[in-house]
């Protein structure tokens, strides 16, 4: 088990009803308030008017940034530090799911920094301040409200980009705001959610018992909650559930005391939703069960590693380790086809095209070279292939 630091700031605001705590979340940050969401879901719901009802019994002046995009642009984090800088902005209101919040956290920094907020986010440039944020969450997935980190999509130059940023300072995580997510949505948040566990769960570091539990706890509530949420989108149990999975999945605590492995199905996706824009979740999801049977292939000694997945995450059972770990697999891809999510690139809209330029970017730097199981180029394109 390796030496690890625990350091989240961020207070969260759990349940429902929570929202009762915005105004002391904010007031001791100031009264300009600059309003972040995206494409107006947050109105149809309901959530707009009633945030809009606080900040003004406060005497808030509000400032909105609108509009912004599942995978969030570089376009709306330049908007948000222009409005911020023109009005003098206190602290920062996301309102939405990851995207939004990481928008946020990149105008946030963006505040501070001295050019254009595509180099900071190029060149992680930043200088560690930010102005203050607070996010109210309507999506499980990213677990953007309790980490530092941002992912801003640059559609012009074809690069979609994760950087440190800044930690919300409070996060209001009420799981009825998550009614009206879609079961398209449902899944594809799930297989997020999933994809961060299998991120570190993945590792050389087998010995961090503590942690490892939390991962395969989180893993196996996602596959519990997701198909109930999809089938009954109110049912709160299921997505509170899913709420909390979601923000501790990303949090960095199932990876305490492991080796680091690049993350490279995060790798290879961000270059999927670079060039064509898809759901994040959905890319995940393709790519997972071909990853996995690829490394298994290129290295069979990290069989016992799929054949502990396959019993204490997926239910299986058996004595012959090689078949137990192929059936964990397969179980998985099963798991994610069973939710309804699209399991090949082919029905997305991706082709081969790009596959060369696209495992270039995903290796440049080196940073699948120490994984659990090393990749390079060539591999990668190979793992696209596979998901055609």
């Amino acid at each position: 088990m390796l030496n690890f630091v625990h350091d989240i700031p961020t207070k969260v605001y759990f349940g429902k009803g929570q929202i009762s705590h915005l105004a002391e979340a904010l007031m001791p940050y100031g009264k300009k308030v600059l309003l972040a969401y995206g494409g107006g879901s947050i109105k149809k719901m309901g959530l707009y008017d009633e945030v809009m009802k606080i900040l003004k019994a406060e005497g808030c002046q509000v400032t909105e940034l609108s509009g912004i995009a599942p995978n969030p642009r570089i376009e709306s984090v330049r908007e948000g530090v222009a409005l911020c800088r023109a009005h003098e902005i206190d602290v920062i209101l996301a309102v939405g799911g990851g995207s939004v919040i990481d928008c946020a956290k990149a105008v946030a920094a963006g505040f501070y920094y001295e050019g254009d907020p595509w180099n900071m986010i190029m060149n992680w440039d930043g200088d560690g301040r930010a102005l203050p944020l607070v996010d109210i969450l309507t999506i499980s997935a990213t677990g953007s409200e309790y980490d530092p980190m941002g992912v801003i999509s640059n559609l012009q130059e074809q690069e979609k980009i994760g950087a440190v940023f800044c930690y919300p300072a409070v996060s209001i995580c009420d799981p009825t705001y998550t009614f009206s997510v879609s079961a398209y949505q449902t899944a594809a948040g799930a297989a997020d959610i999933m994809s961060h566990i299998f991120e570190g769960y993945f590792s050389k570091t087998e010995d961090s018992d503590l942690f490892e539990g939390i991962a395969e706890t989180v893993l196996r509530s996602v596959m519990k909650n997701a198909p109930i949420a999809i089938r009954e989108p109110e049912n709160y149990s299921a997505r509170a559930n899913l709420m909390a999975d979601s923000s501790i999945a990303c949090s960095g605590i199932p990876e305490y005391g492991k080796e680091g492995t690049g993350w490279p199905c995060h790798a290879m996706e961000h270059q999927l939703s670079a060039y064509y824009d898809i759901t994040h979740g959905v890319g995940l999801a393709i790519l997972t069960p071909r990853w996995m049977r690829h490394i298994l292939a290129k290295d069979p000694s990290v069989t016992p590693r799929f054949a502990r997945f396959a019993r204490n995450v997926m239910g299986l059972s058996g004595t012959d380790e090689a078949a137990l770990a192929q059936a964990g697999i397969d179980a998985l891809e099963a798991y994610f086809v069973s939710t309804g999510i699209p399991m090949s690139l082919g029905a997305v809209g991706i082709d081969r095209a790009h596959f060369s330029a696209m495992a270039a970017k995903a290796c440049r730097g080196g940073r699948l070279s120490q994984g659990f199981v090393p990749l390079d180029e060539t591999d990668v394109e190979a793992i696209f292939e596979a998901c055609l």
